[in-house]
């Protein structure tokens, strides 16, 4: 009598949490990369006016003749899409899963963590992340939110929308959210990805979590901080 070799439903289930957790790793490794070039080109703010609209032009004329003039961008945008929507999708079916497992396994009781606590701040702070997403593109991309204005000029967006010191307020609790989710995302993704080989691993990845999260909210900050402030003006 032949044997069936078709996986049980609890190792396709393991599976396929493994494909979730790796396409949550795969997307926000490639969010960290955006997000270090994008903190980069913020800072540009701080050479001057000129210098901030010279490379906010070139962002919109990188490629050319071989692409149309915005083409890099939308390319870009497109594959950002599709990372944040595969990101979401992916974190939303293992919170769904994490929580039936909880359900089932301490039937009614409640039980608090400090590893609970930190997944719940990382799966809220991720959700409070994609309202900022939406807000700064509304703000800064389609200029459908404009608390001081429109404007042509990017470098002169950015400083009219940083002097009003509630917007400054909105980017520094989204900066803060930013830096938890990278704290612990960085970490979390170079596990799934089977980095932490050893202790001593562990703690270089640990350090490299914490080296990154500082410098992106630090790098973050300093322009809407030296705009508030009136250092650029």
């Amino acid at each position: 009598m032949a044997t069936s070799t078709a996986p049980s439903p609890t190792v396709r289930k393991g599976r396929s949490s493994i494909l979730l957790k790796t396409v949550v790793a795969v997307t926000g490794l490639f969010f960290v990369l955006f997000v270090l070039a994008h903190m980069a080109g913020n800072l540009w703010i701080l050479v001057g006016r000129e210098p901030f609209d010279e490379y906010a032009h070139h962002l919109r004329t990188f490629g050319e003749p071989m692409l149309p003039e915005r083409g890099f961008l939308w390319v870009f945008r497109i594959a950002l899409l599709v990372s944040l929507v595969g990101h979401v999708w992916a974190t939303m079916a293992l919170w769904a899963r994490a929580g039936q497992a909880r359900k089932t396994r301490y039937a009614g009781k409640k039980k608090t963590s400090y590893g609970g606590f930190y997944a719940k701040a990382m799966r809220w702070g991720g959700l409070a992340l994609l309202a900022f997403v939406i807000f700064h593109i509304l703000h800064f991309t389609t200029q459908t939110v404009t608390p001081a204005g429109a404007f042509e000029s990017p470098a002169e967006r950015v400083i009219s929308s940083f002097d009003i010191w509630w917007v400054v307020l909105i980017y520094v609790l989204a900066m803060v959210a930013l830096g938890m989710h990278l704290l612990h995302g960085v970490w979390g993704a170079a596990m799934t990805l089977g980095l932490n080989t050893s202790l001593k691993r562990a703690e270089q990845i640990r350090f490299v979590s914490v080296a990154l999260a500082t410098v992106v909210v630090v790098g973050f900050l300093i322009p809407p901080f030296a705009i508030l402030f009136g250092i650029i003006e």
